[in-house]
């Protein structure tokens, strides 16, 4: 037992260096390697909030270029009745959008007229409404959280000091599933409906229970589960019951990720280790997808939704890691993100192109947008927070 739980810690913390056990947050900047691709936007809001609102999203997003001059649209948000926000987008003298978006607030009303906006300009889904449920030790310990995009409206979901991990939302965002050692003192897998707040154990067995998903539909859950003898893939309806085991090896697997249509699951395995795909509904031989001649260290996975053709992972070069996208229609990996510091755990938005990440340096843990056309990160600020989680809009 012993042994698996060093195993388990090991892999799960993987591209982890050993930092002071507190998160700090410093200034590790704001990344831009567009080369000028980006598209010049003004934008604007009838508010102080939508105003500062309006300059963060566009900001973040890599796709613009903020201009406090002109621009090839202009963007204007206005306050448009309780809980609505209008956006309007202008190209010169012709008006682009002119549209009126209903929020739980003012703030989700801004995100999803913003959302209409990116649109309206880039032809890419927005991204901006979604949600997030992340981990922090803000306040000493790792707890769970759940928050906009940007951390607005951020609301501690766990208060058990407890080590906890991984958090996934269920795909129509009204439930967690993540692991923690709270209760038993091991990793046990815990569901949690947001909207009671009940919380129910779904799977404690002996051993480690850990990187539990839910599949697209919702209906299953993937996971880990070392109860066999060694961590191996298993799946369950999302009743938790029955649990039926999908991989047979002595190898240490981790970070099930299903594809966006259910039919394939995604996981990391040594050795190295390196990323293999396999089918969801039986127990089939694995496929390896990446080349050690890339990376002898490739895990985290996980599958866009946005580009089923995308899988993000991370990966360890020159004793650094950092993100890549595997795309399987050439077979190729390509390094996206070039920061200086560690980044790891990549999440991908809904609109396939960008990811959410975990900025890692000595003692510090932040989240960061990346946009992984034109490079452009954008770290996210005032919260420390790794292993993010993302769903919608």
């Amino acid at each position: 037992m012993q042994k698996l739980l060093q195993l388990f810690l090991a892999l799960l913390i993987g591209a982890m260096v050993n930092t002071a056990s507190a998160q700090k947050l410093v200034d590790m900047g704001t990344l831009d390697v567009s080369g000028g691709s980006a598209v010049a936007v003004r934008v604007s809001g009838s508010t102080t909030e939508l105003n500062s609102l309006a300059n963060t999203a566009f900001t973040a997003h890599g796709y613009y270029r903020v201009s406090t001059t002109s621009g090839v649209f202009d963007i204007r948000f206005a306050s448009a009745g309780a809980n609505q926000v209008n956006v309007q987008v202008s190209k010169g003298t012709s008006v682009v959008l002119n549209q009126t978006a209903t929020g739980s607030s003012v703030r989700n009303a801004f995100f999803r007229a913003a959302d209409a906006a990116v649109k309206a300009t880039s032809g890419l889904n927005g991204f901006f409404a979604s949600k997030l449920a992340f981990v922090s030790n803000r306040t000493g310990k790792d707890e769970i959280y759940v928050s906009d995009l940007f951390f607005g409206e951020m609301k501690q979901i766990t208060n058990d000091r407890a080590f906890a991990m991984t958090p996934r939302w269920s795909p129509d965002g009204t439930r967690l599933i993540y692991t923690s050692f709270f209760k038993s003192g091991f990793p046990d897998i815990y569901l949690l409906n947001l909207a009671t707040m009940r919380r129910d154990t779904f799977v404690s067995v002996q051993g480690t229970n850990s990187g539990a998903r839910f599949s697209p539909n919702g209906q299953q859950v993937v996971m880990v589960l070392s109860g066999y003898g060694t961590p191996e893939i298993s799946v369950s309806p999302v009743s938790g019951r029955p649990i039926s085991r999908l991989t047979f090896s002595e190898a240490v697997k981790s970070s099930p990720c299903f594809s966006p249509d259910g039919a394939q699951i995604v996981f990391a395995s040594e050795p190295g280790p390196q990323l293999y795909v396999m089918l969801a509904q039986s127990r089939s031989p694995a496929r390896r997808i990446t080349n050690s001649g890339f990376s002898t260290y490739c895990a985290e996975p996980d599958w866009s939704r946005g580009d089923p053709s995308k899988i993000a992972f991370t990966f360890r070069k020159d004793g650094q890691f950092q993100v890549a996208v595997l795309d399987q229609k050439t077979g190729k990996s390509e390094q996206v993100s070039k920061a200086p510091y560690d980044g790891v755990e990549p999440c991908w938005l809904a609109d396939g192109r960008h990811l959410m990440y975990t900025a890692r340096a000595a003692g510090t843990r932040s989240l960061a947008i990346l946009d992984t056309v034109t490079g452009h990160t954008y770290r996210l600020t005032g919260v420390p927070a790794e292993k993010a989680s993302v769903v919608g809009p």
